[in-house]
């Protein structure tokens, strides 16, 4: 009993002793309580370096700046790939000890402005410099800089054509990486970011609301960064070095004879020759991330449901109908004529035919009906933007209906890109060119937006016919055709 009641009592002995502590002496066991709470947290926690990997103690004193290059020489105008690019205070910087190796400086960029007739751009040395590594020092601080790592895509344009469909994926993110291609790398890297320092939030988005959609579906970590971020690091006041990074710009891009031609900003990268599969990696991605399955090769042995088919699905063709469109709409009986021909074909057992109304239907459905298509039909306009997602083959091709005369290469330089055979229909003439060859000049003649476009029914139907039979497909010289053939180019 007496030993039970001892025990008892010390508690109350060491809590009368603590609380004599905390009255008399409370600056110690402050300290001590600091000091142990301290020492539990260099065990449990790592302060995040102020700059990765690339900070030392000795940085102030060591410090240099690498030279910038263009790897495997990665560059056609308007599209230059760089490592080691410098900026400070919203100017880029070029170090390097040998200037003449390097495009010159209209050939990457211009100054960011709207384009218009007559308006140069020329960019000055308030958008981007060319220093010798000796003066790297007294340009660019002798702070250590910041480094961002991976792969970095710079816009260095107004929103004047970013906000579009067509010019977003087709010439920007295209021309982007048909050039990254030449890097020869058998892995390349999605980018990490896009940098769009002259645009305001959300300006780079399209009406139809592709563009950001598929950009997270292809890349889900990927960001895009707006003219407020481009400030942050003009207030840092701070080098910022991006170790890879890409400078796309359209009037640098229109200033090659290519562009000045073809009156595209992605004519110059048609002088470099990537692997012919050199866009399947943003094909694959978008098919496994957002259709859930994926590579082309497993779509071909699964229905539009995804379900499993027991026998080879038979070739879609898809007519990118613009009957509800405000403008480029064929005239209604020529429309009717059209579509009658081709369920004719699709009764006959050629071919499945998708007539889907593309402006209505969400962007997984859009893209699964493009992935699935071996044969695009369609009046020149944005739709036939979806053949990015077509995959190639012997049959692929584009069928552009355009008001006779009436060209521009927007689609033919996809067409030439993503692998598919690609003809203009002028009524009843069509017009198709090998590759070397291609159409003189651009031309929107009188009515080329209006809504009475006609088309010769019958002409469309045995273009389709030709390269869906076993005889036909791949034969890009054929003249079989009853119909007018133009297949000489300049």
């Amino acid at each position: 009993m007496f030993r039970s009641r001892r025990y008892q009592a010390i508690p109350l002995v060491f809590f009368a002793g603590f609380v004599f502590l905390v009255t008399f002496y409370p600056y110690p066991l402050a300290r001590t309580t600091f000091l142990l709470a301290s020492s539990l947290q260099s065990e449990c926690y790592s302060p995040i370096p102020i700059a990765s990997e690339h900070n030392n103690a000795n940085a102030n004193a060591a410090l240099s700046y690498k030279s910038t290059t263009i790897p495997d020489g990665a560059h056609a105008n308007g599209f230059t790939i760089f490592d080691n690019l410098y900026l400070r205070n919203g100017t880029l910087f070029v170090v390097t000890a040998n200037v003449e190796a390097f495009p010159a400086k209209e050939a990457i960029l211009s100054a960011p402005l709207d384009m218009a007739a007559g308006r140069e751009n020329l960019p000055t040395n308030e958008h981007m410099q060319f220093i010798d590594p000796r003066e790297a020092k007294g340009l660019l601080g002798s702070q250590p800089p910041l480094y961002i790592d991976d792969l970095t895509v710079i816009v260095y344009d107004t929103d004047q054509f970013v906000g579009h469909y067509y010019h977003w994926w087709g010439e920007l993110v295209l021309g982007f990486w048909r050039v990254y291609s030449m890097l020869g790398e058998s892995d390349l890297a999605f980018p990490t970011r896009f940098m769009l320092p002259f645009i305001d939030q959300g300006r780079w988005r399209d009406d139809a609301g592709v563009n950001g959609p598929l950009l997270r579906a292809i890349h889900p970590s990927l960001s895009v960064e707006t003219l407020d971020q481009w400030k942050d690091f003009i207030k840092l006041d701070r080098t910022v070095v991006f170790n890879r990074v890409a400078i796309i710009n359209r009037q640098a891009g229109h200033r090659h004879p290519l562009a000045r031609k073809y009156s595209k900003m992605i004519a110059p990268t048609m002088e470099l020759e990537p692997s012919s599969n050199f866009w399947a990696p943003l094909q694959k991605a978008l098919a496994r991330n957002l259709l859930g399955y994926g590579p082309f090769s497993e779509m071909s042995s699964k229905n539009l449901k995804g379900k499993n088919l027991k026998s080879k699905p038979k070739p879609i063709v898809t007519y990118v109908s613009r009957q509800t469109a405000k403008q480029r709409r064929l005239m209604p009986k020529d429309h009717q004529d059209l579509v009658r021909g081709l369920l004719q074909l699709e009764k006959e057992g050629l071919c499945q035919v998708l007539i889907p109304e593309m402006e209505r239907m969400p962007i997984k459905e859009q893209v699964e009906i493009a992935s699935r298509s071996t044969i695009m039909v369609g009046v020149h306009g944005n739709g036939l933007t979806h053949q990015l997602w077509m995959p190639s083959s012997p049959q692929s091709a584009v069928i552009e209906i355009f008001i006779p005369q009436g060209y521009l290469f927007d689609y033919e330089i996809l067409s030439r890109n993503m692998g598919h055979q690609h003809y203009a229909i002028w009524n009843d003439t069509v017009v198709t060119y090998p590759i070397g060859t291609t159409h003189k000049g651009t031309n929107k003649p009188p009515g080329f937006q209006g809504n009475n476009i006609p088309v010769h029914g019958p002409t469309v139907i045995d273009v389709i016919r030709q390269r869906l039979s076993a005889k036909g497909a791949g034969d890009n010289n054929s003249r079989m055709m009853k119909h007018k053939w133009v297949q000489a180019g300049a």
